[in-house]
């Protein structure tokens, strides 16, 4: 079991896993526009964990 399972059942609909990644590097960019660059890197390294777990590392 892993921290973030690609091949979970929730994540089989695209825009689940778009809104898995989009949701916090959207919230990175909040974090940096308000002064807070240590916030903004730690949301920014979820969501990239998230599109590496779920795009690129995932097997169909």
């Amino acid at each position: 079991m892993s921290f973030l399972d690609p091949n979970h059942p929730m994540f089989r609909r695209p825009w689940v896993r778009w809104v898995t990644v989009l949701v916090p590097a959207a919230w990175a960019v909040m974090e940096f526009l308000g002064g807070s660059p240590g916030w903004g890197i730690l949301f920014g390294a979820a969501a990239a964990y998230a599109f590496w777990g779920l795009f690129l590392k995932r097997q169909p």
